[in-house]
């Protein structure tokens, strides 16, 4: 099913501030909407939900390749003060399938084995009683398309955290799909009327700022300030960029809603959009 995209855009309310350049079909005034694209992660690290809450949609690229022994399906929790690597079983991997066309194969005994791990790592953290029973949700969730059930995760967790962006599937956006790379990036942010698309940092050298000049959108990247994301784990020995699981077992709300804002935004040049952007 082709999401109606258009109207989600359509519907999101102006910012207070006032310019006027009519984009046609916006109906209205123009908008400061921003953007952010990222292939699917299972519990991904903080800095993956920073980038959610730092725009307006975000994108699960899951039209591209499935990326072997990636962040797609695993990711790392704390267990025996270690930091333990977990994954979900996938049916027949392969860099030659898209992510949307990729399946899991998360038996019923493969569920409860991951849940046993995740209560023997953090049956004694301060937030597990809360927590535990949203990611049994999560892990539990009974279907076998890999976007699917890896965007049912992500949307529980950004509920809880109070985010309020949309997440949408790429493969449900009318566009090129014989574009790669930052074509692809551009043509998107077309369709979706994006005039701000933020970046995680690691693909700060792979964009041309020139291009999305060109193209009228203002190129942005988003930092994690790290050393503000430190909590108290089971012992001194602080283990960052673990799963977005272990900060939800370790920390009240308030707190991950600060770790949430704890990044900077960075340009290759600085404009008016993007002060407008950042206030």
């Amino acid at each position: 099913m082709i999401l109606d995209y258009k109207n989600i855009v359509r519907n999101k309310r102006p910012k207070t501030f006032s310019y006027t350049e009519n984009r046609g079909t916006l109906q209205g005034y123009y908008k400061f909407m921003k953007l952010a694209v990222m292939q699917p992660y299972f519990l991904p690290y903080i800095g993956y939900f920073q980038l959610i809450n730092a725009v307006d949609i975000f994108l699960l690229y899951d039209d591209v390749n499935y990326i072997m022994r990636g962040w797609i399906n695993r990711n790392r929790i704390l267990l025996n003060n270690e930091a333990y690597l977990f994954s979900i079983p996938i049916e027949k991997p392969s860099q030659n399938k898209l992510i949307n066309e990729t399946r899991i194969l998360f038996n019923e005994k493969d569920r409860i084995n991951l849940l046993k791990t995740i209560q023997l790592a953090y049956k004694k953290a301060p937030m597990f009683d809360e927590i535990y029973p949203m990611i049994e949700d999560i892990i539990k969730f009974n279907d076998t398309d890999l976007t699917r059930f890896i965007q049912n995760s992500i949307i529980k967790i950004s509920n809880y955290a109070d985010i309020k962006t949309k997440i949408i599937r790429s493969s449900g956006i009318e566009k090129n799909n014989s574009l790669t790379g930052e074509e692809k990036i551009l043509e998107i942010c077309k369709q979706l009327y994006a005039n701000i698309y933020i970046n995680s940092y690691g693909g700060y050298n792979l964009y041309s700022t020139e291009n999305f000049d060109r193209a009228g959108i203002n190129l942005k990247f988003i930092k994690p300030k790290l050393e503000d994301i430190v909590y108290k784990q089971y012992n001194q020995n602080f283990i960052e960029n673990l799963s977005i699981l272990d900060i939800l077992m370790f920390c009240k709300k308030d707190k991950i809603k600060k770790f949430l804002e704890a990044y900077d935004l960075v340009s290759k040049r600085s404009d008016f959009i993007g002060k407008f952007a950042e206030t």
